[in-house]
C-alpha cells in the first residue's frame, strides 16, 4: 500500500510571541478543551489539518514542553531540538511589539546550523508601523519576515504560502498491506521494545532496561488469527524527574506520528507505577488524534511482589483515565509472555468499534429519543433543538447533530449525547468525533 506521507509543521520561538495564538489560527479554531476531570490537561498542542489542499501534521512546540524549567533557553533549546529532529519545515515566530531580542537570535544561531526550511513569522504586527518596523528581522539571518497577526488574522495566507512551497510533492511511500495497524505508546522503561518483541515472536527490536533504548519507530508485520497486523514501536516520552537530570529529550513527534499512522494506540504503563500524570498527558495525543485506545498495564508478574490484585489495579487506572472510561484494560507481562493473546483480541475489538457504521434509522429513533428523555436546557429565552442526527464517517466513528442553534450545546448535553451513543451501541475504545451543525452552516 502505497501512502503520502503527512509533513510535519513545527512553530517554534521563545514564550509568549503568539505561538499558541497562530496555531489556533491555522486550524481555524481555538484547542483549549476545558475539563473538570483533575489530571486531564486537554490543550492540544498537535494536530493534523489542511491548507490550500495540503494536508499536514502541525504542531506548538510551547505546548510539547512539558516539564517547565527555570531557564527559558533550556526550555526553546528543547523545543528547536524537537523541531530539528522531526519537522519538514519550521515557523520560526518572533514578536514585532518588542523586537530582536537576545533569546530570538540565539534560536537563529542554532536554527541556521539546520538543513531545514524556516518560515520567520514577525507576529503581532497588527498595524502599519509594526509590519514596517519588521524588516530589522532580516538581521536573524534566517530569512526575509513576514508580517503578520495571528490575533487578527493579518498576513496569515502570506505565511501559509511560504510555508506550503517548501512542502515535498507528494511524498510516497511503501507501507505492508496490513488489517490493524497498532502502534504501543508509553514512557520509558515500561517494556514497550520487549512487547513488541512478545507479541512477534522473535528479537525485533533492541530490549533494554536503559530508558530510551528505541530511538526510531520500529515496524513488524505479523498474523494473528488471520488478520495482519503492523506494530508500530515508538521512543519512550521521558519521565518528570529524569529530564532535570540531563537524560535525552523525548521522542513526542515520533510518538505522534506513530499515533498519526496508526488505527489503535496502547498506551503501555508501568504496574509498578500505575496511571501516573505523564500517562494521562500521553493519552491525550491518543484520543485527540480521534485514535482508538487500549490501556495496557505490563509487568503483570510483578503483582504479587507488590500485593496488587486485579481489581485493585482497575480501580486505581479507571480513576485517573475517567476521560477515558470506555477504554478497555489489558494486563501483560513482556517478561514471561502472558497476557498477549487477550492484548491482541482486544486490539482487534477495538479496531472493529473504531471502523463500525450503525443503521441510520435505529441511530435516529435511539437519539432523538434521549433527547426527548433529557431535553437541552433552556438559556434564557432561546432553546436548543435538535432536529436530526447522522453518521457521516468511521475510523472514528463521527456523528453530525442538526441543530437550530450550534453554539448553545454545552459540553455536559454533548458528553449526555455520547453516553446515549455508547449506550446503544458501546464503541468500546474508540473515542466519538461529534459535530453540531445549525441552520445555515
Amino acid at each position: 500500500m502505497t501512502s503520502t506521507a503527512k509533513p510535519l509543521v513545527a512553530i517554534v520561538g521563545r514564550p509568549n510571541v503568539g505561538k499558541s495564538t497562530l496555531f489556533n489560527r491555522l486550524i481555524g479554531r481555538p484547542t483549549a478543551i476545558v475539563s473538570d476531570i483533575a489530571g486531564t490537561t486537554r490543550d492540544r498542542v498537535t494536530t493534523e489539518t489542511v491548507w490550500a489542499e495540503h494536508a499536514f501534521i502541525l504542531v506548538d512546540t510551547g505546548g510539547l514542553e512539558l516539564f517547565p524549567e527555570t531557564d527559558i533557553w533550556r526550555q526553546v533549546k528543547a523545543q528547536i531540538e524537537l523541531a530539528i529532529n522531526e519537522a519538514d519545515v519550521i515557523v520560526f515566530a518572533v514578536d514585532a511589539t518588542t523586537g530582536v531580542t537576545p533569546s530570538d537570535v540565539d534560536v537563529a544561531d542554532a536554527l541556521r546550523r539546520t538543513d531545514k526550511p524556516i518560515v520567520l513569522v514577525a507576529n503581532k504586527a497588527d498595524n502599519d508601523r509594526l509590519a514596517a518596523e519588521a524588516a530589522e528581522f532580516y538581521e536573524l539571518g534566517v530569512g526575509a519576515p513576514v508580517a503578520a497577526s495571528a490575533f487578527h488574522n493579518i498576513g496569515v495566507d502570506e505565511l501559509m504560502a511560504q510555508v506550503v512551497a517548501h512542502f515535498p510533492n507528494a511524498p510516497a511511500f511503501t507501507e505492508p498491506e496490513a488489517d490493524l495497524k497498532l502502534a504501543i505508546i508509553g514512557r520509558p522503561n515500561v517494556g514497550k521494545s520487549m512487547l513488541l518483541n512478545a507479541i512477534a515472536g522473535e528479537r525485533r527490536a533492541i530490549v533494554s532496561d536503559i530508558p530510551g533504548t528505541t530511538r526510531d519507530s520500529l515496524d513488524s508485520l505479523l498474523n494473528f488469527d488471520d488478520w495482519s497486523v503492523l506494530l508500530i514501536d515508538t521512543a519512550g516520552i521521558r519521565r518528570r524527574g529524569r529530564i532535570e537530570r540531563g537524560i535525552e529529550r523525548y521522542s513526542v513527534l515520533r510518538a505522534i506520528r506513530a499515533i498519526d499512522r496508526a488505527d489503535v494506540a496502547i498506551l503501555l504503563m508501568d504496574a509498578s507505577e500505575l496511571a501516573s500524570s505523564q500517562d494521562t498527558h500521553i493519552a491525550k495525543f491518543i484520543l485527540d488524534e480521534f485514535k482508538g485506545i487500549i490501556l495496557g498495564v505490563n509487568k503483570w508478574d510483578l503483582a504479587s511482589e507488590m500485593g496488587m490484585t486485579q481489581s485493585q489495579a482497575i480501580q486505581q487506572v479507571r480513576e485517573r483515565f475517567r476521560f477515558a472510561s470506555y477504554a478497555p484494560i489489558c494486563f501483560t507481562s513482556a517478561l514471561n509472555g502472558s497476557g498477549i493473546a487477550n492484548l491482541l483480541d482486544t486490539a482487534r475489538q477495538v479496531y472493529q468499534e473504531w471502523t463500525k457504521g450503525v443503521p441510520r434509522y435505529d441511530l435516529r429513533r435511539r437519539v432523538m429519543t434521549a433527547v426527548a428523555e433529557h431535553p437541552p436546557a433552556l438559556s434564557g429565552r432561546r432553546s436548543l433543538k435538535i432536529y436530526s442526527v447522522a453518521q457521516d464517517n468511521t475510523g472514528p466513528p463521527s456523528f453530525t447533530f442538526f441543530v437550530n442553534h450550534s453554539d448553545m450545546v454545552h459540553f455536559s448535553y454533548k458528553r449526555y449525547l455520547e453516553n446515549a451513543l455508547r449506550a446503544a451501541y458501546e464503541f468500546k475504545g474508540s473515542p466519538l468525533r461529534m459535530r453540531f451543525r445549525g441552520r445555515g452552516g
